[in-house]
């Protein structure tokens, strides 16, 4: 209710309170008919105020209800848009949850997938057979990437019932290199497996030696006099293998280069072939200069041959031109012989033409 209306009731009331109170101290003094009159007069004054009050009251009542309607109406829309929008975004956003499900379901199938793939590699690299057919799997790839068919054999064969896993073809000096694809894993695995200082200088030891033992063996086998060139390759196809070795053991490294075998892995290999690759197109360029330097002497010949040829033919046409200037003249002659016998048999009397 609006607080005017409240104030304009209890003002009426009080008001009706303080004329009853002084009309009673009045009909005290009074005479009973002037106060019967106005009693009466007070009693139509206030029944007209209260019928004017309550008739403001219901429409005050009224307006605050249609406003309270409306208010509820409007809150109750914007309720209503307020749960679209939030069931919108819900959905939008369980939406978007399930495609980022689907994608964790498809990473965790690939995580499984790769799981097992490590561990056939772990099974595969545990077996020595099965580690060399790895590297030589690995090095015929990077190899056949790079090179060319003809500069390159996989189980080549040297010297006297030796196979090497490739023989890269180059031209003498400085001749065929071989490369082996095997390598020392397990004492390898011991070093990065050591617990304390003491096993880890052990597993060193260790894999210090398999590696050169490993050196010696590829230098023996795969350098052959004659037939080879005078170092070759060792192929590593874990490069943590390599950074292991480069990084910690460089007396390891320093004792095969002076073995002449060069311990290579997927990456400095990959660079190494690129160096082969262009000292091949070199030779072949080499090889193909002497075809190119004697197709230029011929070309120079058949020059040459040309020139006289044409300075024949200009001869020639220079000759015809003097035969045709002698021909003109000579035409020339009968042309006017001619034109003196037709004045003569033409002519006056006996005036006679010189003949010329």
């Amino acid at each position: 209710m609006d607080s005017s209306l409240l104030f304009l009731a209890g003002a009426v009331v009080l008001g009706a309170g303080v004329l009853a109170t002084w009309l009673i101290l009045r009909s005290r003094a009074a005479p009973s008919g002037e106060l019967s009159g106005r009693l009466a007069q007070l009693a139509d004054s206030l029944a007209a105020q209260q019928a004017q009050l309550a008739e403001r009251l219901q429409s005050q009542e009224r307006q605050l209800g249609r406003l309270l309607e409306e208010r509820l109406a409007d809150m109750g829309k914007r309720l209503n848009d307020g749960l679209d929008q939030s069931s919108l975004r819900t959905g939008a956003t369980l939406a978007e949850l399930r495609e980022r499900l689907a994608v964790i379901d498809s990473a965790q199938a690939n995580i499984a997938q790769l799981s097992e793939r490590m561990v056939s590699l772990q099974d595969i690299l545990s077996n020595k057979q099965a580690r060399g057919a790895f590297g030589e799997i690995q090095l015929q790839d990077l190899v056949s990437q790079v090179l060319p068919p003809q500069a390159y054999e996989f189980q080549a064969s040297l010297g006297e019932r030796r196979r090497v896993d490739c023989l890269i073809k180059l031209p003498k000096p400085p001749g065929s290199i071989a490369i082996d694809a095997k390598f020392p894993l397990e004492s390898f695995h011991q070093l990065r497996q050591a617990k304390d200082d003491a096993e880890r200088v052990q597993a060193g030891r260790a894999f210090a030696t398999a590696v050169l033992t490993h050196v010696r063996d590829i230098a023996e086998k795969y350098i052959v006099a004659g037939e080879t060139a005078e170092s070759a390759l060792m192929f590593l196809p874990s490069e943590a293998v390599y950074a292991e070795l480069y990084a910690n053991f460089p007396e390891v490294v320093e004792k095969s280069y002076r073995a002449r075998v060069w311990i290579v892995s997927p990456t400095t290999l990959m660079a190494t072939l690129t160096t082969i690759r262009a000292v091949l197109k070199d030779a072949r360029m080499k090889e193909q200069a002497d075809v190119i330097q004697v197709q230029v002497r011929h070309l120079l010949d058949d020059v040459k041959r040309l020139a006289e040829r044409a300075g024949n033919l200009e001869k020639h046409f220079t000759q015809a031109g003097d035969d045709l200037r002698l021909l003109k003249v000579s035409v020339d002659k009968v042309i006017r012989h001619s034109e003196q016998v037709e004045a003569i048999q033409l002519g006056d009397g006996d005036k006679t033409p010189d003949m010329i």
